[in-house]
């Protein structure tokens, strides 16, 4: 088991339970949706790496660390401009989506060069 791993997808599955709820309950606040739908997207990606763990590859573990980074980045963009109304953040968001699908692609290439 990675624990950061498995830390990160227990978060991520309760950050999107509650983003989608105030996604839902929040006039106006589709960004908080969406980035809800993203983190219960990610959440079980990441306790599967996590629950992997030790015998997954560097690689493997280095891509989910970039998924969990990026969900960061990117629903904390959303999020702040939903909940402040300030579009400080806007830039952000960008470059956790793209964190986001460059750990899925690195995850991916990651299976197909793993040592055996």
């Amino acid at each position: 088991m990675d624990r950061i791993l498995l830390v990160a997808a227990g978060l991520a599955g309760a950050a999107g339970v509650a983003l989608a709820a105030a996604g839902a309950h929040i006039a106006g606040a589709e960004r908080l949706a969406t980035a809800g739908q993203i983190a219960m997207a990610q959440a079980p990606a990441l306790l599967a790496l996590g629950l992997y763990g030790r015998s997954a590859s560097r690689a493997m573990l280095v891509a989910g660390l970039v998924i969990a980074a990026g969900l960061l980045v990117f629903a904390g963009a959303l999020a702040f401009h939903d909940l402040s109304g300030s579009a400080a953040l806007a830039f952000a968001a960008p470059w956790g989506g793209t964190a986001m699908i460059l750990g899925w692609l690195a995850l991916g290439v990651a299976a197909v060069i793993r040592r055996r």
